[in-house]
């Protein structure tokens, strides 16, 4: 009968079966420390959302309309009384108002001179100026160019004729401040190109055409066009 092994405290069987028991693993290690961190972190996580949340300021009010105010133009020969901000220029009161699109907006920076209308008489940037400047004026667009509403001017025929325009967008501004060039040469104002500013010249020549139109840019290049419009409109009519 063989004897019963018997396993001491001390035998190497015991020993590697106790430090396998006591000794943790990395990965149990790991997910310990990870646990830890979470917990330690939630607390702080806490704070940081609820200070957030203390110093996220009020939404404001939305901001209510500036208040408006009364303005009366005859526009084309037309009476208008417009409800208009004191800050509205001449140009949105037109469009936006009066629903006048002919006059258009390009720059909105009085560089272009699409905007152009002739208001009291002159030649004007409506984008530079405000509605409630010209309270009681008469102000001429490109819809009011034509007599009657219905035959063209001499000059819209002109720039017709003469293929005095492309893509379109700035004509509106080249015909009112052609026609009112041509109203300020017959009235014997002069220009930077005039030889003799005492005397009107005998015709309007490229050189004062140019000189006088240099307020209107046409970004499609029909400037050669414009002054054989406008020169054969001022040469025809005297």
């Amino acid at each position: 009968m063989s004897p019963v092994k018997t396993l001491s405290p001390l035998s190497p069987d015991t020993r590697d079966t106790d430090d396998a028991a006591q000794k943790p693993s990395r990965r149990r290690f790991l997910q310990s420390a990870a646990a830890s961190a979470a917990v330690a972190a939630a607390p702080l996580a806490s704070t940081a959302r609820a200070q957030q949340q203390a110093a996220t300021p009020a939404v404001a009010p939305p901001v209510t309309s500036a208040p408006t105010m009364p303005v009366k133009l005859t526009i084309n020969g037309h009476p208008y009384e417009l409800q208009v901000e004191a800050r509205t220029t001449l140009l949105d009161a037109l469009r936006e108002y009066a629903d006048l699109t002919g006059t258009k907006k390009g720059c909105d920076r009085g560089q272009c001179g699409a905007c152009t209308v002739i208001a009291g008489g002159r030649r004007i940037n409506s984008c530079l100026t405000l509605a409630v400047m010209h309270e009681g004026e008469s102000i001429t667009t490109v819809e009011g160019l034509a007599p009657g509403g219905d035959a063209l001017s001499p000059l819209q025929r002109a720039f017709i004729e003469k293929d005095a325009f492309q893509c379109g967008y700035c004509t509106p501004g080249q015909l009112c401040s052609a026609t009112a060039l041509i109203d300020e040469y017959r009235a014997g104002d002069a220009s930077a190109a005039t030889a003799d500013v005492r005397f009107r010249p005998a015709q309007l020549s490229d050189d004062e055409i140019r000189e006088r139109m240099s307020g209107n840019i046409c970004r499609c290049g029909a400037y050669p066009n414009i002054v054989a419009a406008v020169k054969f409109v001022a040469s025809s009519q005297g």
